[in-house]
C-alpha cells in the first residue's frame, strides 16, 4: 500500500472514532447532550426573554448588541427595547447591565462572568449540563452545589421552576464517594420536560449569541462542499481526457 493511501485510511478513521469517543466521555456520569436549535426562530426567541429575566441581572452579553438581536431573531426594535432592554440603553448598545463590578465580587466573592462566549468555550452540551444538575448541599455557603461545576459561587437562579434536587450518593473502588445521581425532591413550577426545553432555550440563545453568523457558515459551506464536488468530477474527467493517449 503507498504510503499516501494509508495517510489517508488512517484521517478517514480518526475521523469516524473520535466523535464517538466524545460522545462516549459526553455521556459519562450527570453530563447530557444538547444540540442548540440554531434554525428555530421561536426557540431563539424565547432563549431571548427567559435569558434577560432569569440571567442577566447578573451576566453581561457584551459582545452582543440589541440592534443586531432585534435583526437576527426577527423582533421588532420597539419590543426588545421595552420587553429586553432593562438598563435603558441604546439600541446599538452592548448587552450590558447596571450590576455594579465591585458590588458584584463583594456579594458573590468574584463577579459573574460575560456569558457571551460561554457556549463556544465550555459547549453547548455543558451549559445544559450545569443548568440541570444543581442539588441540594448545606455545606456549601450557598446552600447549593453543581456536578457539572462542583463547587460553583453561582446561587441556583431557577429554582422556583426546576424545584431542589437531592443526590444519590456511589461511592469508587477507592472509598471516595461520588454524586451517583439526582433525585428531584421538591418540584417546582415547571414539569422536568417543561424544565429542560426551557434550559434548551437559553442553551440555544447563549449558543447564538456566540456565533451568530453560524446559520451564514452552514449555508456557505454546504455549497462550497457542493462546488468541490462538481469540481472534482470535472477535474477528474480532464484528466483522463489529457492522460488517455498516455501509456
Amino acid at each position: 500500500m503507498k504510503p499516501y493511501a494509508r495517510v489517508f485510511i488512517w484521517l478517514l478513521a480518526g475521523a469516524l472514532v473520535l466523535p464517538g469517543a466524545a460522545l462516549a466521555q459526553e455521556g459519562e456520569g450527570l453530563a447530557y447532550h444538547y444540540s442548540p436549535k440554531f434554525a428555530d426562530s421561536a426557540a431563539l426567541q424565547r432563549g431571548a426573554r427567559d435569558f434577560m429575566n432569569y440571567c442577566s441581572g447578573c451576566h453581561t452579553l457584551k459582545y452582543m448588541r440589541y440592534s443586531r438581536l432585534s435583526g437576527d431573531l426577527h423582533i421588532p426594535d420597539k419590543l426588545v427595547q421595552r420587553d429586553l432592554d432593562f438598563t435603558g440603553a441604546k439600541l446599538l448598545a452592548p448587552m450590558d447591565n447596571a450590576m455594579p463590578k465591585a458590588s458584584a465580587t463583594e456579594w458573590f466573592g468574584k463577579a459573574p462572568p460575560d456569558l457571551s462566549l460561554i457556549a463556544r468555550y465550555r459547549g453547548p452540551s455543558w451549559v445544559y449540563s450545569y443548568l440541570l444538575t444543581y442539588y441540594v448541599d448545606p455545606s456549601s455557603s450557598t446552600g447549593v452545589n453543581n456536578t457539572t461545576f462542583p463547587g460553583t459561587a453561582m446561587p441556583f437562579p431557577l429554582w422556583r421552576l426546576q424545584g431542589w434536587q437531592t443526590p444519590v450518593y456511589g461511592k469508587h473502588a477507592d472509598g471516595e464517594r461520588y454524586v451517583k445521581s439526582l433525585t428531584l425532591q421538591q418540584r417546582g413550577s415547571m414539569s422536568p420536560q417543561q424544565y429542560r426545553r426551557f434550559v434548551g432555550d437559553i442553551v440555544t440563545f447563549l449558543a447564538y449569541v456566540s456565533e451568530p453568523n453560524h446559520n451564514q457558515r452552514v449555508s456557505l459551506g454546504v455549497k462550497v462542499v457542493i462546488y468541490l464536488v462538481v469540481f472534482l468530477i470535472l477535474a477528474y474527467f480532464l484528466k483522463r481526457e489529457f492522460w488517455k493517449d498516455v501509456h
